[in-house]
């Protein structure tokens, strides 16, 4: 039986609800839920129906980052695939920054890695006031490459360096203060916070809201193919150093990485 790692829904308003549906592994990105979101991204731009997209997750965290099974497949790989696989990803990003709808991401729980960078291409972040959050990867011996451009855009590269380098977590109000949150509310008023998001959207006219996003991206740092490709190109280098070797493996032998 394949797994539905996503669920999408549209009510009359054309309010479309993109959830993110591995509760059980804290919707951590699998191969599987990279082409559906992707599929979703592309689907939902095209739908003339759709105003609004809300992307949430189910159970206690809003998206953990890589899944386990999905980094061991990278650890056994070679350069190759990791590049493959790494495109896979950047593409998924890619068409959600893209899509040419408001994109409003409901935050609750862990976000960590890659969920920062589903944050980072939202044009509207609401998250609950318990949100914890990191950028990790250097605590593998890995760098945030694929969602690097997205965050850097959204954050700009001063406070972006620190988050990258230190991969300490961090909570919603610096969320806030970095940028990557635009609204931090208690937990139990999340809905309320999102559904006072949607309102504006609702009274733009809906192409003019699209060109108007793509005006936006056009204005601000360029995230071009050639960009995307060089993340990768980085990625994979790192992915062959000793430093990754050890903290992945320390990582899936929950044992302290020998830098530590």
């Amino acid at each position: 039986m394949t797994e539905q790692t996503i669920r999408c829904t549209v009510d009359k308003r054309g309010i479309a609800r993109l959830t993110l549906a591995r509760p059980q592994k804290h919707n951590a990105f699998s191969a599987a839920m990279i082409g559906e979101l992707t599929d979703a991204a592309v689907r939902l731009g095209d739908d003339k129906a759709v105003r609004v997209v809300i992307l949430d997750g189910e159970g206690k965290s809003f998206c953990a980052g890589a899944d386990l099974d999905w980094m061991r497949q990278q650890f056994d790989a070679d350069r190759q695939e990791r590049i493959a696989e790494a495109t896979r990803l950047a593409m998924m990003f890619k068409a959600l920054n893209e899509m040419p709808k408001p994109l409003i991401a409901r935050v609750h729980g862990n976000t960590f890695g890659g969920g920062v960078g589903l944050m980072s291409v939202c044009d509207a972040v609401v998250a609950a006031a318990g949100a914890k959050f990191g950028l990790t990867e250097a605590r593998l011996g890995l760098i945030p490459a694929t969602i690097s451009p997205y965050v850097v855009a959204r954050i700009g590269e001063g406070r972006a360096r620190p988050l990258f380098m230190s991969a300490r977590i961090f909570g919603a109000e610096e969320a806030l203060a970095a940028g990557l949150a635009t609204v931090v509310v208690d937990d139990g008023r999340l809905d309320a916070a999102v559904d006072a998001e949607i309102a504006p959207y609702l009274a733009a006219a809906p192409q003019a809201a699209g060109r108007a996003k793509r005006l936006a991206r056009s204005l601000g740092m360029p995230i071009t193919d050639a960009v995307i490709a060089a993340t990768i190109e980085q990625l994979a280098d790192t992915w062959e150093t000793e430093e990754a070797r050890e903290g992945v493996s320390a990582f899936f032998d929950r044992r302290t990485p020998s830098w530590q």
